[in-house]
């Protein structure tokens, strides 16, 4: 099971990845570009607006920040059914469906990546999209014995100490799963998510991301340099 996650890092969010930056964000009709902060950031970057200062602006955040978070947590979601460790969910709000294997009841899921990766104005509306879920699924008996703790969100990485207090606020309604509980609930493996950790740092030890970064920026930079958008005279 381990390696069947680790390969689907590898060849869906690593190698996708990669491969978004040297052929997509490494082109500028990807960016929606804001000229002043633009020029500012090539400064902070170069000490002058430049062609490679304005790359590095667009480029850096993009591929170091934006392009793999968003893959990252979207790719997770198809990873659970792909795999066969849970099911896609028809409820809407839920993000997978699964039995715990530590209560053995059916829980619908919400998926977030990290133990901060929530605001305060999400907390609310997210409650109250679960109690309302439950209370329509008991009006209308569709699910026997259903109990708030059967909503659960599930913090893929973290540790229950580092929940902010978003997701603390949650969990006294319906239970935060992080890290190695949620893992352990998911598979049944007591220990699943260290070892899952253990296997994808030395996997992305044999990543070959050689000049990665410095190719996607030059090619940025050259198209830069010949676009009406920018005078650098």
């Amino acid at each position: 099971m381990i390696q069947n996650i680790v390969k689907y890092f590898e060849e869906q969010i690593f190698q996708n990845h990669i491969e978004a930056s040297l052929k997509v964000h490494s082109r500028l009709k990807s960016y929606n570009i804001n000229p002043i902060v633009v020029k500012y950031l090539s400064k902070v970057l170069e000490d002058k607006y430049s062609p490679e200062g304005v790359a590095k602006a667009l480029y850096y955040p993009r591929v170091l920040g934006t392009s793999i978070n968003t893959s990252f947590g979207t790719r997770i979601q198809n990873m659970f059914v792909q795999l066969g460790l849970a099911e896609g969910s028809l409820i809407k709000g839920m993000d997978i469906e699964f039995f715990d294997k530590v209560d053995q009841r059916k829980k619908w899921c919400q998926l977030k990546s990290g133990p901060n990766t929530i605001n305060s104005e999400d907390v609310n509306p997210l409650i109250r999209k679960f109690t309302n879920t439950i209370n329509l699924a008991r009006t209308n008996s569709a699910f026997k014995d259903i109990r708030n703790a059967d909503f659960i969100v599930g913090v893929l990485y973290g540790e229950a100490d580092e929940l902010s207090m978003h997701y603390k606020k949650i969990d006294k309604t319906h239970p935060v799963y992080i890290g190695e509980d949620f893992w352990y609930r998911l598979t049944g493996y007591m220990g699943f998510y260290n070892k899952l950790v253990k296997e994808l740092h030395s996997s992305i030890n044999e990543i070959n991301t050689k000049d990665l970064i410095s190719k996607g920026c030059e090619s940025l930079a050259n198209e830069i340099k010949t676009s009406p958008l920018f005078d650098f005279s």
